[in-house]
This record gives C-alpha cells, structure tokens and sequence, in this order.
C-alpha cells in the first residue's frame, strides 16, 4: 500500500486519535525500525526498537470488520515482532476505542497504564489513552 493509500483508509477508520497523513505514514515508513503488515481490508503499522515492540496503528476498513482481518494482521505483527528480536510489545488505545479494546483483551493484550486525556477528540474535548503491554516468546524458547 501506497502512503496515500495507508492516509485514505486511515482517515475511514479515526477520528480519535486523529487521521495521519500521507507524509506521516511515509516518513514512519522510510524508517528501518518501521514494519507494515498489510490485507486486502487494512493494515498495521509497527516499530522494534532497543527490544521492544510498539504497534502503532491498525485500520481494519469499517465495511470489513468483524471478518477476522484485525486479528490476523495482530498475529502477524507479534509474530513479526518476536522475529525482530523484541520480547515485549506496547500500544496505546484511547479508552473510548471499545472494539479496538475487545481485540487487544482477546489478543492477550494486558492493561500497563493510563495517559490522561492523551487524545483530542475532533470535538475539542480529551480522552485518556490506555497503554497495554504483551509479553513476547523469542524464537526457540
């Protein structure tokens, strides 16, 4: 997927947090510790940094959910994740994100924090952020 292409699905599928650009997506993308996992209804964006994993975002089209997609792009991103040599992942979520948050639970996600009013709602108003971890098995253990 394009940059341009990443920024249209992403703009589907947010508005809290806000929708990134193309040039956000494509700078993230020009890094070597940016990974992109992709399907033909979304994608995932991740990052290995220093041993740790950091998922930072996924967009599932909204006219696709609930068909398997999210969960399939999360097991491909921990697995990515472990091959890159992390042992442990992190996300943050905004807590108003309730189908985001029943995938991470039931993706082994685990609550690790709380980022007060962390996003701007296109309102004006803020939500929290709920910072969750997953432990990670490295290869052959």
């Amino acid at each position: 997927m394009t940059p341009d292409a990443l920024a249209a699905l992403h703009a589907r599928c947010f508005t809290t947090p806000r929708p990134w650009s193309a040039a956000e997506f494509a700078d993230l993308l020009a890094s070597r510790f940016c990974f992109l996992l992709t399907a033909p209804e979304g994608f995932l964006l991740g990052r290995v940094i220093a041993g740790e994993a950091e998922l930072l975002t996924l967009a599932v089209d909204p006219d696709a959910r609930r068909r398997g997609t999210g969960r399939r792009l999360m097991a491909d991103f921990l697995r990515g994740a472990t091959d890159r040599a992390a042992d442990s992942a992190f996300l943050e979520v905004a807590e108003d994100n309730l189908p985001a948050r029943a995938l991470y639970a039931a993706t082994g996600w685990q609550p690790a924090g709380r980022r007060r009013a962390y996003y701007r709602t296109p309102g004006g108003n803020h939500v929290d952020a709920l910072v969750l971890r997953h432990a990670l098995v490295p290869p052959g253990n």
